[in-house]
This record gives C-alpha cells, structure tokens and sequence, in this order.
C-alpha cells in the first residue's frame, strides 16, 4: 500500500505532472470565473462604446472584483501535486471569505473611476479646460494600481479595510515592479480587447489571474514577512 502511494506521490511531484496540474487549475479556474461574471458581464458585448455608458460599465464590473480575489486565492493555496487538487473548492472558499471585504474596495474604485472617466470625456461639457485631462489621467492611473494592490492584499491576507489601503499605498513605492507589472496587464488587456473583443479577455481571464499574482509576488512576500507573524 505503501509502495503504491510513493508511486502516486512521485506521478505527482513530477514535471509533466506539474504542468498537467498547472493546466487543469486554469481550466477549473476559468469555467468558475465565467461562471461568477459571465451573467452580469454578457451586457458589455452588446453596450456602444460611448462615454454615456461608463455608469452601466462599472455597474455590471461589481461581479468581477470577488471573482478574481476567488481566483488568486484558489491559485495561492494550491498546491500542483495531481494527487491532491481542490481548485474549485479553493476557489469558493475564497469567495465566501473575502468577498464583501472585496466590495468594500472594489465598488468605490469603480465609482472613483467613473466620475474620473466621465469627467474626461465631458470635461468640454463641465467646463473643464483642457489642462485638467492630465492630473485626472494621473489620478485614475494611481487609482487603479493602488487598488489592484488592495485587491491581492485583501484576496491573501486578514487585514482591516484601512490597513488594507495603507498597505497597498505604500507598496506602489515600496515595490515599484508591481506597479509596472500591473499597467502592462492592464494594458496588454485594453490592447486585446480593441484589437478584438471584451469575450477574448474573458477567455484568457484565468491565465490574466495568474500573471497578476506572480507581478504582485515581491509585495506579497514582503507582507508576509513584515506585517504578519
């Protein structure tokens, strides 16, 4: 009995194995994301893509900030061995752990960047000179990173919603890396979905997941490490 769970533990541990695994995680993964954002995010196929429509955009964006925290959970804690994989079962376990704690980050971004997009694109209309698109640009930009920041924060660790902002503050300085990394993310979506479609990033929405978490691995190290016993 034994001989055959050494067998079963080296099959695990091996690299074909592990690539295997790797690959069987994404697919769970991404069938679980589709599953939580894909009903409030259909809309966005068929919305013009006109600054009128920013309110409906970052209205039908609330389902995607607790299933990507889901994600990274699920993709923290699980291990690569194919005797033991529990995506799934990580991931809706993230889920119910971190979600509203992930609304209460997600949800004021997302307004914050409205109000800053819609501003932007009717600054004309509001009166704005033309001299305000760049500090508003700016705002935006270190408004998404620092949540993006929040979001892993939030998704691996048991902090306080306000330590939680400080942390990922500071951590746009302390880890410039992840910063960058994060806008080439974003802006290697934004590419994807001009170039082609909202449904292509949703089908490499796992994969997207994933790069996020090995951008953000220095900060998370680093909090682990300094800020938690």
């Amino acid at each position: 009995m034994s001989g055959v769970s050494q067998t079963w533990r080296q099959f695990g541990d091996g690299p074909l194995s592990r690539i295997t695994s790797r690959v069987y995680i994404l697919l769970v993964l991404e069938l679980l994301l589709l599953l939580t954002t894909v009903p409030a995010l259909l809309p966005l196929l068929v919305l013009g893509r006109d600054a009128s429509n920013l309110p409906l955009v970052a209205l039908f964006l609330v389902p995607l900030g607790p299933a990507i925290s889901a994600a990274l959970y699920a993709l923290r804690h699980q291990r690569t061995d194919l005797t033991d994989l529990h995506p799934a079962a990580l991931f809706w376990r993230g889920y119910r752990a971190n979600a509203f704690a992930v609304l209460r980050i997600w949800v004021p971004t997302l307004l914050w960047l409205t109000v800053l997009t819609v501003n932007l694109a009717y600054r004309g209309a509001a009166g704005l000179s033309s001299l305000w698109a760049v500090p508003l640009v700016l705002i935006a930009v270190v408004v998404t990173l620092g949540a993006a920041n929040a979001l892993v924060i939030t998704s691996l660790f048991d902090f306080r919603t306000r330590d939680v902002l400080r942390l990922a503050v500071h951590f746009l300085v302390r880890t410039p890396g992840v910063p960058v990394g994060n806008a080439l993310l974003l802006a290697a979506a934004a590419g994807i979905t001009a170039v082609s479609s909202e449904a292509a990033l949703m089908l490499l929405a796992s994969v997207a997941v994933l790069a996020y978490l090995r951008v953000s691995d220095p900060m998370i190290h680093l909090i682990r490490k300094e800020f938690t016993s």
